[in-house]
């Protein structure tokens, strides 16, 4: 929804009906997460995509059918199947799609309602009755402070609503199965839960050319970045005009009074002892997910023996990426912020850093994190 936004509200201000179809579930490599999304009007205009083009096509036809009818629908499409290869989609998977109208009053209300709270940064999870069940295509929005709407039993709805808040902490979207009333270890019932949480925070320390570069590839990536330093001369916004934020202050103190969570990630691109030893112990305190070093190989022990003078646990000194980044070569600010970039994604999936022509298996790592 983050990139339909701005076209869905378009639509919506025009009176415009669409579809919106949303992957719900995959099963094996498929090239798209749960909760991407494509909409379609009725006279045929799409936005976004589900499978980056494998399935679209068929997708495109459901979502009229669901325009015609007023009537949800899920759908499958994966390898087994014949008409996989006549949508396109083979490259070894099963996808799970929800098609639901966007026609009404009501719909309109709902869609416009979270799309402001998620332009605002704060925190929303819509939950989405799915097919098989009485009231298909029920919506139940969450938030922090209360919930609206209702999935049509007391039970399941609270069960809902607890799962939903879970699932937002983490930063996850997913299909979950319940009783009828909500009861757990059960699979009568089958919910999408879609979390809109604010963006995961980068926090670049060392206001270098690295960092521009870094800045500017965590942007892309959809993280809010914050550049960090103690120095005024380098710590401008006209250095960094495509981070959230710039700040000027002695990278430790800064840390140690900002918000980090199991999302954040920490670039360390200062390789200078006097910010690095007091930056790291605070940084080792943190629940941060990635915590990437620059510095040449010798500076790194150096490094290391520094932090094991004040205390720091062998441990907690295996949490460090150091140095920083794959090994793709890399030699200029760009190519190094690329490769720090590739480290960062492959923490979060599990993925093994290794060229994908010399492996088997599943290419697409699609982990909760």
């Amino acid at each position: 929804m983050r990139e339909l936004l701005s076209e869905l509200r378009a639509w919506l201000d025009a009176g415009t009906p669409f579809a919106l179809a949303t992957v719900v579930s995959v099963r094996g490599s498929a090239p798209r997460a749960p909760g991407a999304m494509m909409a379609v009007t009725a006279d045929g205009t799409v936005a976004g995509s589900v499978s980056g083009g494998c399935v679209e096509g068929a997708v495109y036809e459901v979502a009229g059918e669901v325009l015609a009818t007023g009537t949800p629908q899920l759908q499958s499409y994966g390898i087994s199947d014949d008409e996989a290869f006549g949508v396109g989609l083979t490259c070894g998977g099963t996808i799970d799609v929800f098609v639901a109208p966007f026609t009404g009053a009501a719909d309109r209300t709902w869609l416009r309602d979270v799309g402001a709270t998620v332009a605002r940064g704060e925190p929303v999870a819509v939950a989405s009755l799915l097919p098989d069940a009485a009231r298909a295509g029920a919506r139940r929005v969450v938030r922090a402070d209360g919930a609206e709407g209702s999935l049509g039993d007391e039970g399941l709805d609270v069960a809902v609503t607890d799962d939903a808040r879970g699932l937002l902490a983490q930063g996850a979207t997913g299909r979950q199965w319940y009783g009828a009333h909500g009861e757990r270890r059960m699979q009568d019932v089958s919910v999408f839960i879609q979390t809109y949480a604010p963006p995961p925070r980068m926090i670049v320390f060392g206001a270098i050319d690295h960092a521009a570069a870094t800045a500017r590839i965590g942007s892309f990536l959809g993280y809010r970045v914050t550049v960090c330093d103690a120095r005024p001369a380098f710590a401008t916004r006209e250095r960094f005009p495509t981070a959230d934020e710039v700040v000027r202050a002695w990278p430790h103190t800064y840390l140690s009074g900002t918000d980090v969570d199991e999302r954040t990630v920490l670039c360390v691109l200062t390789h200078d002892p006097k910010f690095d030893v007091p930056l790291l112990v605070a940084a080792l305190r943190t629940p941060a997910a990635y915590i990437g070093v620059m510095g040449s190989r010798r500076t790194h022990l150096d490094r290391l023996a520094r932090l094991r003078d004040e205390g720091v646990s062998e441990t907690d000194l295996n949490r460090l990426a150091s140095p920083v980044g794959l090994d793709l070569g890399a030699r200029t600010p760009e190519e190094t912020a690329v490769s720090i970039a590739a480290e960062i994604i492959q923490h979060r999936w599990g993925g093994t850093g290794r060229p994908l022509g010399e492996l088997s298996g599943a290419i697409h790592h699609h982990v909760q994190r």
